[in-house]
């Protein structure tokens, strides 16, 4: 098992590109989708479970964590993978995000960021050497830098103040992350939608140098198509050697336009979200559950898929225990969502080794054009 982390492109389809991260906890393989877990738990499934389905990575997340149960409780017992169980390699981010987005009474200056706990109200501090040892108690594989990250849309200059705000911490987390072999730091640009300040953002962090570099302040209000404008640039102004990370995406069709333009990471709640709330995700789009329709339907979510959700149980049965309120609902269908996710990453995969990207795009989209055709 290597000792390193390191980055290799094997294959490419356009700017899709198929490769490989190794850490000493396992490879990476890539495109990959990392299921978010968020306070050390993959909801509604269990960690073997969650590898079963393909993953070669989780998320954790450092606000969620320092605040409950605290980095230096689960450093006392043995680090964040051994206290959740999980043997792979783990991603957390930095925390910038939730602060900006659940936290009360942010205060933000140079230093850091002062704010209110979100579940009792207790007054915390994070700046960016915080962020970096919190990660390092948890036992982050990979950590990311500690930025700042407004919401969209948002006037040029909050934007470029924010942005240059976050590009000088970007410096205070590398500097604090310190030399650790077999772990790595991501660096993550922002700038909105404007290309200058992008490139801006790029420059600043390639200066700095980072094991990886993350494509930050998307996925936050401006629409796919926005999204994807930025996409067919900003991967492009990141180092063609390391891994590009599209931070909190997505969809299955957000994922697929990611990767066209050269993304190489993604994570999103939806798989697991969707799941809790009787949504599946297939390659005909997403079923509903709940919907009256599916009450007498024998059969199951999607006939080509090998989850348990879908070689066990019928879309009557589903239906039923969503509506019953339980538990094995959310199980069964977070299982599937997950199934779906990976074994689309694989398809991807598959296809830029093949180079033939452009033809499982147009697969795909068609497939889900069709609707679900197998609802009576």
């Amino acid at each position: 098992m290597t000792k390193r982390f390191s980055f290799a492109v094997t294959a490419t389809s356009g700017k899709a590109r198929r490769g490989a991260i190794s850490t000493p906890r396992g490879m990476i393989r890539t495109p990959a989708f990392m299921p978010v877990g968020t306070a050390a738990t993959v909801k509604a499934i269990l960690p073997e479970n969650v590898a079963a389905t393909g993953a070669d990575i989780v998320l954790g997340n450092t606000y969620h964590l320092m605040l409950r149960p605290t980095a230096e409780r689960i450093d006392r017992l043995g680090g964040l993978h051994r206290f959740m169980n999980w043997e792979k390699p783990i991603l957390t981010d930095s925390g910038g995000f939730q602060v900006m987005s659940l936290s009360d009474l942010r205060k933000l200056t140079e230093e850091g960021v002062t704010f209110k706990s979100h579940i009792d109200g207790s007054r915390h501090v994070l700046t960016p050497e915080r962020s970096m040892e919190i990660q390092r108690l948890l036992g982050s594989d990979i950590v990311m830098a500690f930025d700042e990250c407004p919401a969209l849309p948002a006037d040029r200059e909050r934007i470029a103040d924010s942005m240059r705000l976050s590009m000088r911490w970007a410096a205070r987390s590398r500097a604090a992350f310190g030399d650790r072999p077999g772990h790595a730091l991501f660096g993550i640009m922002q700038g909105g939608l404007d290309r200058d300040l992008r490139e801006e953002s790029a420059e600043a962090l390639r200066a700095i140098g980072f094991e990886g570099y993350a494509v930050g302040g998307l996925a936050v209000g401006e629409g796919q198509a926005a999204m994807f404008d930025c996409l067919d640039y900003a991967p492009d102004l990141l180092p063609a050697d390391r891994p590009r990370y599209l931070m909190g995406v997505g969809k299955p069709d957000d994922i697929v336009g990611a990767v066209k333009r050269g993304i190489d990471m993604m994570d999103c709640v939806l798989p697991t979200r969707s799941g809790r709330t009787g949504q599946a995700w297939t390659r005909r789009g997403m079923v509903n559950i709940k919907n009256v329709r599916h009450q007498d339907d024998p059969r199951p979510l999607d006939e080509e898929c090998g989850c348990p959700a879908c070689t066990g149980y019928s879309r009557a049965y589903l239906h039923h225990v969503f509506r019953s309120r339980e538990i094995i609902s959310s199980m069964l269908l977070t299982w599937h969502n997950l199934h779906y996710y990976q074994q689309l990453m694989q398809q991807i995969r598959d296809a830029i080794a093949a180079d033939d990207f452009a033809g499982f795009e147009a697969r795909f989209h068609a497939a889900r054009a069709k609707g679900d055709i197998a609802s009576p």
